[in-house]
């Protein structure tokens, strides 16, 4: 009942989330419907009404224009019948005809387009062709047509004069040109001008406003003729208020719609209420509305019941199952198939599944294969063999290292940097797993770089910082505890990254190190890091560990601590490797039974070092001697009879003699050469100890830092022309010696070279 519930709840969330979005979508769609209706209808009555405006204002411009036609070709027919009836005509019978018919201007126009007779007196034999007004009046007298009549407009030779022509023609040939000014003009006309414009409605409730040249009304609808137009509430700027483009204005105190056209020497303003041009938009608005409301329920309700009964019921059954696959039941079948296409979609889930239990199963087992490799990989990089010098009586080594998974990153790490020094660490890199071991890695042999190229061990830190903070995008970091050891006084100059401090166990007692820890390393660049001393005695025991072991933790979560460590390491004693390899098995057997069955919760890593300082030599007859001389080539055979001298003390061979005398002459020469570039110079000093077994000879000088071990061993297989000029010398000492070593100290360069006699 309750997984029933579950399912119930989860079909309806399902059916919530289609409703809403099928809702926003329904709503968006209404409204960008309605949207696009409301601009659309918006467009429409604009455009509608400045048809209207249009179509109003050249009616009544027709219409004046018409009546003023009418007029002045009224006159123009009446003075051309009786100059058909007169015998002679010239200028002053013009004039008396002029002063009878109240116009302003009449001419008499022979066949040729020459005006003969005139009231203008400075028109006297004017050829018509001449002027562009005057010349439309040419027609007359070019084609068939009799009467021709001119808008009122400004004269070609006064444009400051607005007069209106008609022309008729006469029997005799030629024509009468009559023209009148707008004085006669509105007088003629005004009577017309004022009826058109009463009568006259712009769609229901718009009018027409008409006013002559001087702004003032002739006509309108509420009787302001006589009124300036702008009592109407519009104002005209002819240069910026092109004819017949619409403007807004709020005339009689309603906004509206205007255009206007000057004709005939009349402003013909029509005008149409805002109020007007968008009530068909809301019309049109509200029944679009409530037709889309009506369908887009009817869709909605329709998609929203076919969505649910053909897709979310049984989308809500196949989720079922997926959330039961999804919690790790793999075994879960889907099976809905009331449609084909749930049906395929039921048979892709189960195949899915089905590829994905068989790829989980061989992933896990190469994981675990490649886990396995990993942490081959890993342990084969640390120190395993144990006792590590079983011929250096000076001390004694053991560590181990248990990960709380395949790989870990912690490592421990040992190596002898010469004959008298050992240099040893334990680090934790933060995190787990292969990015960590990754990094152990790299941080390992970083380290141990910088140790064997004879840097000090703060030196080492610093510059190793340096290198693992550049290209750390995965931002890991370790702490890290190194010492470096001179195993012929036990002088111990050591460095601690934050890190646990080691244990030292003298006499039975336990005690933490004091000391002060630096910054991880790779947290920041730019760190300097700190070393600090301290002195060994024979019999002392260091022990190293990660926070593996003091953080160790039980079932109810107390963990190990430093106090349980200390009293488990106290009264530890012994001599040798054995010692050691106990310390840190009964650490561990320690840890395992506090944490009991609770998951090792980190790496636990161990290195402990047992001192017993320098011992007496064993070889019979051994002995030192030692050469000081200038690093000057001259005193090269000083140096080999030094060498001779020594040798005679062993029981070498020739070979060893000779391979040792070429190995001495090669490393003075080299000193001899390059060590002092200044004038001055320097010295050499030779140490040579001798034994029964081998020869040791070091070489020691003030020059500058160099480390000919660091020289790349020359391609033989090159030609002599090519290969790069260098480095032969030291590599036949390498070939020639048994071991060979280099490191500074303070301000000086050290190389040893070691020979054993044949047979040993």
């Amino acid at each position: 009942m309750r997984s029933e519930g579950k399912r119930e709840k989860r079909r309806l969330t399902i059916s919530r989330a289609f409703l809403r979005w099928l809702l926003s979508i329904v709503a968006v769609g209404f409204l960008a419907s309605m949207l696009f209706t409301w601009i659309h209808q918006t467009g429409t009555s604009n455009n509608n009404a400045v048809t209207l405006l249009r179509i109003n204002v050249q009616d009544v411009r027709q219409d004046v224009i018409d009546a003023s036609d009418e007029n002045l070709l009224k006159l123009t027919r009446e003075i051309a019948a009786e100059l058909n009836s007169s015998v002679r005509v010239n200028s002053d019978t013009l004039k008396q005809m002029l002063q009878i018919h109240d116009v302003a201007e009449i001419n008499l126009i022979d066949r040729s387009g020459i005006i003969t007779a005139t009231t203008m007196d400075e028109f006297q034999d004017y050829d018509m062709r001449s002027g562009k007004q005057s010349a439309e009046f040419m027609t007359l007298l070019e084609t068939d047509t009799k009467e021709y009549v001119q808008s009122y407009q400004p004269t070609s030779s006064d444009p400051s004069l607005f007069r209106k022509y008609a022309a008729v023609t006469l029997r005799a040939g030629g024509f009468v040109q009559v023209g009148y000014d707008g004085e006669r003009f509105r007088r003629d006309i005004d009577q017309y001008v004022i009826n058109a414009a009463k009568n006259r409605h712009v769609g229901q409730t718009g009018c027409i406003i008409i006013a002559n040249e001087e702004w003032n009304i002739v006509s309108d609808r509420y009787g302001l003729a006589g009124s300036n137009l702008a009592e109407t509430g519009i104002w005209i700027d002819r240069p910026t208020m092109p004819e017949n483009e619409v403007f807004r204005a709020q005339v009689y105190g309603e906004d509206c719609s205007c255009t206007y056209i000057f004709t005939e020497g009349y402003y013909i303003i029509a005008v149409l209420p805002e109020n007007e041009i968008i009530l068909e938009r809301d019309s049109s608005l509200r029944m679009m509305g409530i037709m889309e409301i009506l369908l887009f329920l009817v869709l909605f309700t329709v998609i929203f019941l076919l969505v649910k009964y053909l897709v979310l019921d049984n989308l809500g059954k196949v989720n079922n199952s997926l959330s039961r696959i999804s919690d790790g039941d793999l075994d879960e079948v889907v099976d809905v198939r009331s449609n084909a296409e749930f049906s395929d979609l039921s048979d892709d889930i189960n195949s899915t599944v089905g590829t994905l239990k068989q790829y989980i199963a061989d992933a896990a087992a190469r994981i675990d294969e490649e886990l396995a490799l990993a942490k081959d990989i890993q342990e084969s990089a640390l120190p395993s063999v144990f006792p590590p010098y079983p011929d250096r009586p000076e001390f004694s080594l053991y560590a181990d290292m248990e990960t709380a998974r395949e790989v870990g990153g912690d490592f421990y790490d040992f190596y002898l940097l010469d004959d008298n020094r050992l240099a040893f660490l334990v680090a934790d890199v933060s995190g787990k797993g292969i990015p960590a071991a990754m990094f152990m890695m790299t941080a390992k042999t970083v380290l141990r770089d910088y140790a064997e190229r004879g840097d000090s061990p703060k030196d080492v830190f610093t510059n190793a910082n340096a290198q693992l903070c550049g290209g750390n995008d995965a931002d890991m970091f370790l702490t890290a505890w190194m010492g470096f050891l001179e195993t012929d006084t036990g002088r111990l100059r050591f460095v601690n990254a934050g890190h646990n401090p080691p244990v030292l166990i003298r006499k039975g007692k336990s005690v933490f190190i004091e000391q002060k820890p630096n910054l991880m390393l790779a947290m920041a660049e730019g760190m300097v890091y700190r070393e600090e001393q301290m002195q060994l005695e024979p019999g002392d025991m260091l022990y190293l560990y990660t926070d593996g072991v003091t953080e160790a933790s039980a079932a109810d979560r107390q963990r190990f601590g430093n106090a349980r460590l200390l009293e488990i390491l106290s009264g530890r004693a012994g001599d040798g490797d054995a010692a050691c390899r106990e310390t840190c098995d009964a650490v561990r057997k320690a840890v395992e039974a506090f944490a009991g069955d609770a998951p090792q919760f980190d790496d636990i890593t161990q290195l402990c070092l047992f001192y017993r300082g320098a011992q007496p030599e064993e070889s019979a007859g051994g002995n030192c001697r030692e050469l000081t001389v200038d690093a000057r080539e001259e005193n090269l055979p000083e140096v080999l009879a030094f060498v001779r001298a020594c040798l005679d003390e062993t029981e070498c061979g020739e070979k060893e003699r000779k391979q040792t005398g070429m190995a001495a002459e090669e490393i003075f020469m080299n000193i001899a050469g390059y060590a002092y570039p200044d004038k001055d110079g320097g010295t050499v000093h030779i140490a040579a100890e001798t034994g029964r077994d081998e020869i040791r000879i070091t070489f020691t000088d003030s020059g500058v830092p160099y480390n000919p071990l660091e020289k790349p061993d020359p391609d033989l297989a090159m030609d002599i022309e090519e290969r790069e000029h260098g480095g032969f010398g030291i590599y036949m000492v390498k070939q020639a010696m048994d071991e060979v070593s280099y490191h500074r100290e303070d301000g000086y360069n050290i190389l040893t070279v070691r020979k054993k006699r044949a047979g040993r």
